[in-house]
């Protein structure tokens, strides 16, 4: 029961994460073309702002759960007296999965810092240059996450 509880949070973790660089990228930037530089940047400085606070929480959950599943695995098989092999898909999703938490780290409390300096100085060109950069490494974020997607799903043959 508390696997299957894990396992749903880390699911859901995942597809908030996911979900939201979509969102952001292919929906709410686009939307935003016709407002005024200051709005726009506002508006997403805002926006993003709500998304990454609940990035944190979703990769907090994430990891934990994800260490958890894989260290109750090992421990019942070492109880069972066979050696633990992780999957090879396992070890891709972790470390692939590392990889995009320290990409958001550094596009929460680096990028996002930025954007936060200009929105607080009226710096509307220096924002839109936070925000193209935030843009960019959501892109390489979310390629991240749906390599993840389809390791996990489909499997790697070797």
């Amino acid at each position: 029961m508390l696997y299957t509880a894990l396992k749903t949070i880390h699911l859901l973790s995942i597809i908030v994460w996911i979900g939201g660089m979509v969102f952001a990228q292919f929906f709410l930037r686009p939307a935003l073309t016709h407002l005024e530089a200051p709005q726009r940047v506002r508006l997403m400085h805002d926006a993003l702002g709500r998304f990454f606070n609940a990035v944190l929480v979703a990769a907090a959950l994430t990891l934990g759960s994800g260490i958890w599943m894989i260290g109750r695995m090992a421990r019942q098989m070492a109880q069972s007296g066979v050696k633990f092999n992780m999957p090879l898909e396992w070890i891709v999703m972790s470390l692939l999965g590392l990889l995009m938490m320290a990409i958001f780290g550094h596009i929460r409390f680096g990028l996002y810092a930025r954007l936060s300096r200009s929105v607080t100085a009226n710096d509307w060109p220096a924002g839109g240059a936070a925000l193209a950069s935030i843009r960019t490494w959501v892109m390489v974020n979310l390629a991240i996450g749906v390599v993840i997607v389809l390791v996990t799903l489909i499997g790697l043959s070797v």
